[in-house]
């Protein structure tokens, strides 16, 4: 109902229905140029159980114990072969190692579909106080449509953006939406003119990933 509600107002016309992806996917064999998704953060009660030997855990099998990791697997499977998704999680999963959570994400960056990293600033959520951060993945970034990152991340720490709009929740303004953007933008482009920022961006070759 709520996204059904939040569609309308808005006048995009969209078949919304009640299920459970990971039990039964209503959509088996799309792949998708994009997908944008603001998953359940750290939900438990996933079936994991169940889904062991599921073809979508390429990277490694998600605990039963939070669905954070089979939901980035879940998006990645649905992308196309030059598919871009992004992706809200909590900020744990950014340096979880629980349920062999880090030797997923590891083989994630191996692969090279980690694109890019933002941490948000706090309190932007009106049913949640966790810290969030997101997820851009790309399933290839050497294709040619933009520039070869192959074996690079960029990493944005936007916790220092946003204003207080009352005693409990921040926003995001357009300000500090394009300063997000243009940064990512910049250093994705072909000719973007990307330069880090002390404090707020860098990018990141997998092997100073791995060091750290």
């Amino acid at each position: 109902k709520l996204a059904k509600m939040n569609l309308a107002i808005r006048g995009i016309d969209a078949n919304i229905q009640f299920g459970d992806t990971f039990s039964n996917d209503l959509h088996p064999d799309l792949k998708a140029d994009y997908v944008i998704a603001n998953p359940p953060f750290n939900i438990s009660d996933w079936k994991g159980e169940q889904l062991r030997d599921d073809k979508r855990w390429k990277y490694g099998i998600p605990p039963t114990g939070n669905a954070n990791y089979a939901w980035l697997q879940h998006f990645i499977h649905k992308l196309s072969p030059n598919g871009t998704a992004g992706i809200v999680l909590a900020n744990g999963s950014m340096n979880s190692n629980s349920g062999g959570e880090g030797d997923i994400r590891k083989a994630m960056i191996e692969a090279g579909v980690i694109d890019c990293m933002v941490a948000l600033p706090s309190q932007l959520f009106y049913n949640t106080m966790i810290p969030a951060c997101l997820w851009f993945l790309a399933k290839n970034k050497t294709n040619g449509k933009f520039r070869n990152r192959e074996k690079e991340i960029l990493f944005i720490d936007a916790r220092n953006l946003g204003t207080m709009i009352n005693r409990r929740n921040k926003e995001l303004n357009p300000t500090d939406i394009k300063q997000i953007t243009d940064t990512y933008h910049n250093w994705r482009n072909i000719d973007g003119n990307y330069q880090d920022i002390q404090g707020f961006c860098k990018a990141v070759s997998n092997q100073e990933v791995a060091e750290n």
